[in-house]
Order: structure tokens, then sequence, then C-alpha cells
């Protein structure tokens, strides 16, 4: 019988003190953290959820930053036997007011007996709190107390079964977090399992992040797997990363990094903000894979980021891809180690109208489309038509999947747990196309865009609207907005530009929907051209469409 807990113990009797993690915060000497130091801080967690009449199997929120508390709260959940969430803490990047209503929904579907925050933080979560809900304590950090010499018998989560819930995982988004994810002890290895085969993972790695722990990305790549296969990991802020981007290339540099996972944006952020200066003496040659993740991959983004930085012993081969969801707990495909992503060049307009990856005719324009993988040895993978029938290669239709790492269900919503499945196939809400084994991710069937009865993938407009110049990659937004007069969608595209001149942005506002008309057959209704840090993201980093929809809606005066 193995768990996570029984992991961490055997790691903290076998390997005292090989490193669990090594901790980096800007300004300051990077901190190691032994599997003895992890099991002895998180036993100070463990006690103190004890001490506050938390049961074994019952919700604790943890609300905190990148830090050691964050940790040895989460650890110690496990080792009691309570089943951890963590949630995004309130920064600028996130608007306070959904925030909070987020938090308020997550309280009461979720139903946690616990919350973990820092004490600056204790008013902002009890200002969400409501009669009669279901938290009944909430910790603070700076109370917890040494429990001294972890005594193993007072560990609950020790006592665990594999089929018992381990971890609730929440989307972002500003309706996701309704939906815990509930993972099982089993479900999270038999991830692990087949997912560190797929890397070919083994004693020598290094796991170099600075991702979100509240995002499955982070959370499983670049947390649980290093941590309880005993692979050294190296983790920082994802807020330091974001105002110095180098800091990875340094920490690669330094700890002979080999393994990394990256949203597309930031190998754009990546090549446009990491300057010369800062890559003095950086060596990226023990980096064997860097996998692109969380978005739909783009071949133009690994371009751009391998042309930057092959001068500083980057392999093109390290380039790789995956699809994942944290309903699979994470990966579901991956690019086969030591190839490079199948890329495919297909009709762009029958790929945006017909729903069709076909070859390109002759003097038509071209969409290049990159694999996110095969499916990795646990995971199947179909692509489904709405009446749930198979669909052949390179026709368009819904990603389903079938694995031995699936969620439990969504936590407290059975109606949502049955509504994702049919016939024991998890419907992922993704459209894709495969081709020879190989996943083509086209976009969120939730974002698509009707117009005149033809799908358009709001994705494609976005790249479109990157070929403009003045207009970066990262920094445009396309959704759509009901017309009752036309009775189909007008198609708007927001985007950011770093010109204040009226002029500029005009001219750039016409040569968007020249371009847009030209190369989709879709007429922009709205070419809306405005400042840097316009567009609203979620906690993950991604575009959050239905928030800019509404941002875009308030801002021209119309209601729906």
């Amino acid at each position: 019988m193995t768990t996570l807990s029984h992991l961490i113990h055997g790691h903290y009797q076998s390997a005292p003190e090989h490193p669990a993690v090594i901790l980096q915060h800007a300004g300051e000497e990077d901190k190691t953290v032994s599997y003895r130091a992890l099991v002895e801080g998180s036993y100070n967690y463990a006690r103190a959820y004890a001490s506050e009449g938390i049961q074994p199997g019952e919700v604790a929120i943890l609300i905190l930053q990148h830090s050691e508390e964050l940790v040895y709260a989460f650890w110690g959940a496990i080792l009691h036997g309570a089943i951890p969430a963590i949630m995004p803490f309130l920064t600028e990047k996130l608007a306070p007011e959904r925030y909070r209503a987020d938090l308020t929904s997550l309280i009461s579907i979720t139903k946690p007996v616990a919350i973990v925050t820092y004490p600056e933080f204790e008013e902002e979560i009890r200002g969400a709190l409501t009669a009669g809900d279901s938290v009944r304590s909430v910790i603070v950090t700076s109370k917890v107390e040494d429990a001294g010499a972890p005594n193993f018998d007072q560990l609950s989560g020790l006592n665990h079964k594999p089929e018992d819930i381990a971890i609730l995982q929440h989307s972002s988004g500003t309706t996701g977090l309704q939906k815990g994810v509930a993972l099982s002890h089993q479900a999270v290895l038999n991830q692990l399992d087949a997912y560190s085969k797929a890397l070919r993972l083994s004693p020598d790695d290094v796991i170099v992040s600075w991702l979100p722990l509240y995002h499955d990305m982070g959370f499983i790549a670049a947390f649980l797997m290093p941590i309880l296969t005993n692979t050294t990991l190296v983790l920082s802020s994802p807020f330091d990363w974001v105002r110095a981007p180098y800091r990875l290339f340094q920490s690669i540099t330094k700890y002979k990094g080999t393994l990394t996972w990256l949203p597309n944006f930031a190998y754009n952020f990546c090549a446009q903000k990491v300057r010369d200066r800062d890559l003095a003496g950086v060596d990226l040659s023990s980096w064997r894979i860097i996998t692109n993740c969380s978005e739909p991959v783009k071949w133009d983004s690994h371009q751009v980021f391998f042309n930057r930085f092959k001068n500083y012993g980057l392999k093109e081969i390290a380039l790789q891809c995956s699809y994942a969801m944290a309903e699979n707990v994470f990966c579901a495909a991956q690019t086969p180690a030591d190839t490079l992503p199948v890329t495919d060049e297909i009709d762009r307009e029958a790929y945006i109208h017909e729903r069709i990856a076909r070859a390109p005719i002759d003097g038509k324009p071209v969409l290049k489309m990159m694999s996110s993988g095969k499916a990795i040895s646990n995971t199947r993978i179909r692509i489904l038509d709405e009446k749930g029938n198979d669909l052949p290669d390179r026709v368009i239709g819904e990603i389903s999947l079938h694995s031995d790492c699936m969620l439990s269900g969504y936590y407290n919503r059975p109606d949502a747990t049955e509504k994702a499945f049919r016939d024991e196939w998890y419907l992922t809400g993704d459209y894709g196309y495969t081709l020879d084994g190989e996943v083509f991710v086209a976009g969120r069937k939730k974002d698509i865009i009707i117009v005149g009865g033809k799908n358009v993938y709001p994705q494609d407009l976005e790249a479109l609207a990157y070929e403009v110049n003045g207009i970066h990659a990262g920094r445009a937004v396309a959704f759509g907005i009901y017309d009752e007069k036309t009775g189909t969608e007008d198609v708007v595209i927001v985007a950011e530009v770093d010109t204040e001149d009226s002029a500029e942005r005009q001219k750039i506002a016409d040569a968007l929907r020249i371009h847009i008309t030209k190369n989709s057959a879709v007429a922009l209704r709205y070419a809306h051209i405005v400042g840097a840090k316009w567009i609203l993201k979620t906690s993950s980093g991604k575009t959050a469409r239905s928030a800019n929809r509404e941002k875009f809606l308030n801002e021209i005066g119309v209601s729906e």
C-alpha cells in the first residue's frame, strides 16, 4: 500500500539529508530544504491541524505565496490526512472584487474546514466568510508552533488508502474555482509513474521552475513529481520571474538544470525581455527538456525562443510540448523524448470554417500547427463529434480521455462530474484533431465564436493579429458578442500597443481589420486598440476571455 504520505516518510527515512527542494527568493541566498527539514516543518503543521480539530479527509485551503510555509502547510496536510488545496494569493494582477467572490463561492461549494494564510491576509479571509459556512479555523502561519521531533504514530495520513482523496486542484478563471478536481493517491502516483517514463526521468535530473503551485503544471510537474520521486527541485517565485525572467537561465546554469515547464507566452516573453548583459556566463547545454504546456502551443514561439538562446548552449531538441489538465492529474500527451514536436501545415480557411485540417491548396493561406505530443502510456485519446462518434485523423472534434489517473470527481459537484463524462470517457471541452497518434489542440469549446453558423477559434484570430506591425504576441484577445439585428456574433479583437498616438493606433486598427478579413474570411466588427496592461489574465497567466469581453462591453457602453 503506497500513498503520498508513505513516499515522503520513506524519503525521510532513507535519504534524510537529500534536498527535497531548493527555494529561491530574489535578493536572498538560496535555501536548501532537506527531506528531514521538510518532514519536521510539515509535522508542525500536521499537529496544528490536529489541534484545531481538523479530521482526516477534511479540506484545508492554503492561501500562501511562494515560501517555506506553503511547502510545510501542504505536506503537513498530507501527513495529517487532510485534503490540501492551494489557491492563488490576492495580488495586483487579480481584481479584488472578483477574487473575493470566487473565494466565497469556493467556500460554499468545496466546504473547507480550515484556511491557512499569513497574518496580514487574515482579515481579508475572514471578510469572505459568512455565517453558517464550513470554515471552523483560520490558521495563521505565525502562530504555528514547533511540535518537536516527528512522531509518526500521530500522523493519520499514513493510514490513508490509495483510493482515498489526496488533493484538490482548482482551475483558474472566473468560474473554474467552483470545480475542485478531486484526485486520489493512486491517480497521482499512476500519473507520476507514466509521466516519469515518458520524460525518462533519472536521478541525475534537476527540475527548475518558477511556476505557481495553484496550477496543475507547476503543482504536479514541478512540485509533486520531483519531491515524490526524489528528484532535485529548484523552485522560485512566479513574481520574481516575471520581474526578472533572466533568473531562470541563471538557475539552469548554476544547478545544471535539465527539465522545465513553460506556458507558451513565456517563450515570447523571455525572448523579448532577457538582455544579453543578463546572460553573461549562462550555459544552457544541460537543458534536455523544456515542455510547452497550458496554452495552445505555437511553432513560432519555439523558433523565437530557440533563436534567441541557441548561442548559450540551448539545443533545439529540448523544445517539446505537452497536452495536460488537472482532471488527468496533469499530462495526457507529451512529445516523445529526444524528438522535435511534429508540425502540420494546413489550409487555414478549411481549418477555421470547415473544421478540417487538410493539406493546403496552392495560393491559399497556410496555418502551421504544432503537435502537443502523443498519449502517454496510461492514457488513451479520442476525437469525438457532437454525438460521441469517433472522428478520423484531420477532422476537428472534442478531445476525450480515458486513463487510470482520472479524477475521482469534481468535489461536491456530482452534477458537473456526470456532465463531464460519456461512457467513462472524460470530455475535455477542448477541440483538436489527431494525425498518426499526434494530438493537435485547436482551442477551448466554450471560447469558440460562431459567425454565420461557422465556428471560429479565437486563438487563430489572435495569431493573425500578432502578424500586424505594432501588436506583439500575447497582447491581443478575440471574442464574439451577439448582434440581435444580424442574429449572429460580431467578432471583436482587443489589442494592446505601445504607442499613445491616436493616428498611429488608428493605422494599426485599419491594418488589423484588413489582415483579419484577408486571411480568415471573417469581418472584424471591432478592432479595439488599447494601451499596455488592459487585457485581464487569470491567476495562471492565461487570457481571461469572458472577463475581457465583459470589460470591453462596459467600456463601449453596451449591455447584454
